[in-house]
């Protein structure tokens, strides 16, 4: 058993799947990994419980996904409750899978060896520059994900052992040339047919709409005519980044931050160091004996680089001779940190260090001593940044004064606007999702549609839509929304009902033609008796675009014919009417597979798998997830 899961993630369509689990640590939460709690759980699975701060890490990480995503759409996004109850859920989903195949990789004793981890993380573009592997850029992305080199390999040992299990069942089955062949041919597969259309515009002449036929399409389609709210704004717009200065800022005042400031400038000490890690999980007598032999070794003379190569279990820093490059105060385990900066001189060799991840040697291999920026270097950047902080302190005081009149004077906006030293702006009647910048924000938008705005017309309090950007805002008019009057739509009405009428007698005409055609009549014949265009398509494709998809669709799904054309009648979604005539199916001649159609049906086949796998690891497990857990974000 084990070894059909070895060999199966080692298929093509499980490498699809490493690959996209492996490098999903960016976006998801690092979990249990970091330790459990004793809150609610979201979940529990076979008894395992799923915490609320794992559930968070990763619904957060989601948001941030979507964000990023939908840019300033995701703020309308997430106002709706019931798209961010599915997120919420889709989370949970995913943790539960996770949890699933972490048990069952478990069960079947599943351990990805080190090698492998650190191949992965060679090869991953997150840690690379120009296309190769740079742990400077390693170090840095794990660092901000607030992991030590250790702990990230083995999280990533975890998250692959998952991805192996699910590489070996859902890509084991893989697709047989022949299979591939087949799906490849069936979509190259092209058809010849004739058609015509029975336009529904060329019947609408002479047909007549009742007034009680408008009367009563009013009254069954009243919500089609409603005139949406709408309102006029007057708004005052407050934003740091476009204040104007009363006076710059001097170099006087640069100068004197700069001196006052001067530890801000202070680049600390920073130590280059190389290390051996045994790992002790397993056994810590026998890994604290390796490390002391190892030492032994080195005070002997042994080359420092050659021995982590050989013997250190960090197998990401063995390849660069147990580089860990630049490091400073609390960046790392404070036993090894305090054993690093013990170390006096370029080239000493501590003794035996034990961290939690098992025990160490380092060697201090460069030391970068304590600098200070001189002024000239950080003036343009001072010069910025105090003029950045006056506009902020000014923003915030003119902000407080502009609250406080819109307030007190909440009949106007204009005391307000004068003590914010900006301009009252309005806007003319608009629907609310028509509302300008900034005042499409959701919060905004909720303050206008207020009652103390909307109908008592009040000021709002302020609102802020951004860093350093406000805004008060009132309502100078408003229109709720109405039916439009029947007189004003009957015009609209008629034309609806002539076109409907126009479609229905096109689809008659069709199928008085087609009962014309299966009584002996060709195509040809009943267009030419009713002054219609046959069309041809020779090879017509699945993929057509110059032909109606409703057309192509039919014509795809007809038998193949034998002799005598294959008819049918299909309905137009513009409410034509058609009859397509199939006389000849076109195998493919020569069935080219590129990557992407290969890659593509891999993975159709791929997903299929996944999904019946969780189903049953579902269906045979104990999942519980509490109702309170899906309610609340």
């Amino acid at each position: 058993m084990l070894e059909k899961i070895r060999e199966g993630s080692q298929g093509p369509a499980a490498k699809i799947i490493l690959g996209a689990v492996i490098l999903s640590f960016a976006l998801a939460g690092i979990g249990g990994y970091l330790g459990q709690t004793t809150e609610q759980p979201v979940a529990e699975v076979n008894g395992v419980k799923i915490s609320q701060t794992e559930f968070s890490r990763a619904y957060q990480n989601e948001r941030n996904r979507l964000e990023q995503q939908f840019g300033e759409y995701f703020a309308q996004i997430a106002a709706d409750p019931n798209y961010m109850a599915q997120i919420r859920q889709g989370v949970i989903d995913r943790l539960v899978q996770q949890e699933l195949q972490t048990q069952l990789a478990a069960e079947l004793g599943l351990r990805v060896s080190d090698e492998s981890v650190r191949k992965a993380i060679l090869e991953m573009p997150y840690f690379q520059v120009g296309g190769q592997f740079s742990n400077d850029r390693y170090l840095q992305v794990i660092r901000q994900m607030n992991f030590q080199p250790d702990a990230f390999r083995e999280y990533l040992r975890e998250d692959m052992t998952r991805s192996q299990l699910v590489g070996a069942v859902a890509g084991t089955d893989f697709i047989l040339e022949n299979e591939l062949n087949n799906s490849v041919a069936l979509q190259q597969q092209t058809r010849s047919i004739d058609y015509l259309v029975v336009a529904k515009e060329s019947l609408q002449e002479g047909i007549e709409v009742t007034e009680q036929e408008i009367a009563d399409y009013y009254e069954l389609n009243q919500p089609q005519f409603l005139a949406p709210e709408q309102v006029s704004v007057s708004y005052i717009d407050l934003n740091a980044a476009t204040l104007t200065l009363d006076s710059s800022v001097s170099e006087e005042d640069i100068k004197a931050y700069y001196d006052q400031n001067s530890a801000q400038y202070v680049e600390p000490e920073k130590r280059r160091v190389s290390h051996i890690l045994i790992d002790n999980s397993e056994d810590d007598d026998a890994a604290k004996a390796k490390a002391e032999e190892l030492l032994a070794q080195l005070q002997s003379g042994a080359d420092f680089a050659e021995l982590a190569e050989s013997s250190s279990d960090d197998v990401v820093s063995a390849e660069m001779g147990g580089d860990l490059d630049w490091i400073e105060r609390d960046m790392m385990d404070p036993a090894f940190e305090d054993a690093t900066y013990a170390l006096e001189s370029k080239g000493d060799i501590s003794d035996v260090v034990e961290s939690e991840f098992g025990y160490h040697i380092i060697k201090l291999t460069d030391i970068q001593t304590q600098q200070v920026k001189p002024y000239a270097d950080v003036k343009d950047e001072l010069r910025a940044e105090l003029e950045r902080t006056k506009k902020i302190n000014a923003f915030y005081e003119k902000q407080t004064q502009m609250g406080e009149l819109a307030f007190e004077i909440s009949d106007t906006l204009i005391d307000a606007a004068e003590a914010a030293g900006v301009e009252v702006q309005k806007t003319e009647l608009v629907t609310r999702n028509a509302l300008p910048e900034p005042l499409n924000n959701p919060q905004v938008v909720t303050a206008i549609f207020s009652p103390e705005v909307l109908e008592d017309r009040m000021n709002s309090e302020v609102i802020e839509v951004g860093d350093e950007h406000a805004v008060v805002v009132r309502v100078n008019d408003h229109k709720a929304a109405t039916t439009k009057a029947l007189a004003d739509v009957s015009e609209q009405i008629k034309a609806t009902l002539v076109s409907q009428k126009a479609s229905e007698l096109a689809k008659e005409k069709a199928r008085t033609l087609y009962a014309e055609i299966e009584a002996g009549k060709s195509l040809n014949e009943v267009a030419q008796a009713e002054g219609l265009t046959v069309r041809q398509e020779a090879a017509l494709a699945r993929q057509a675009y110059t032909v109606s998809p409703a057309i192509v669709q039919q014509a795809f799904k007809m038998a193949h014919p034998q002799g005598a054309p294959e008819v049918e009648v299909v309905d137009l979604n513009n409410g034509d009417a058609a009859i397509v005539a199939l006389k000849a199916v076109n195998p493919a001649t020569e069935v080219e597979i590129n990557e992407q159609q290969k890659q593509n049906i891999t993975m159709a086949q791929v997903n299929k798998n996944y999904m019946v796998f969780i189903a049953a690891l579902k269906a045979q497990a104990e999942v519980q997830v509490p109702q309170a857990t899906q309610a609340a974000e």
